[in-house]
């Protein structure tokens, strides 16, 4: 059984500004319908480009460290240790979160996982499309097409 205190890491990504460690606890802990993952954040690190989801919301829930959530407006405000944030589907719910402090930051990131998901990247226009279909292992991507760009319609 997963630990929120001591998580089993099973992603990572170093593609500067994007710089984060996973946990995946809802898949660790045989969720299907819902997800929960934790984030841990380096000193000016960001996990995604400001995006929204189309078919999923999200709930942030700030562990430690102060981290900047942006929302679709473009503005950010820095969250507390205990604060929660609802990013609910749609443009409404867009976010990007980063971490301009000098301390690491942990979020917990609970969402439904309604499949299939389409995020859209608001900075660049594209849109990726994912299925998370119940069941699948991470050695199982099943659909994965990021980049796709939108029309000007």
């Amino acid at each position: 059984m997963p630990n929120l205190f001591e998580p089993e890491w099973d992603a990572e990504r170093d593609e500067p500004p994007f710089r984060w460690r996973r946990a995946r606890l809802g898949r660790q802990a045989g969720a299907r319908d819902l997800g929960a993952s934790l984030f841990e954040l380096p000193p000016g690190a960001a996990t995604f480009p400001l995006h929204a989801h189309y078919a999923n919301e999200e709930l942030l829930i700030v562990l430690a460290g102060r981290p900047t959530l942006t929302g679709p407006d473009g503005t950010g405000r820095a969250l507390e240790p205990g604060e929660v944030a609802a990013c609910p589907a749609g443009r409404e719910g867009a976010h990007r979160l980063d971490n301009n402090t000098d301390e690491p930051a942990r979020v917990l990131i609970v969402s439904t996982m309604r499949a299939p998901e389409i995020n859209e990247m608001l900075e660049d226009g594209t849109f990726w499309v994912r299925d998370y279909a119940p069941g699948l292992t991470p050695e199982d991507p099943g659909l994965d097409v990021p980049g796709l760009r939108g029309g000007d319609d």
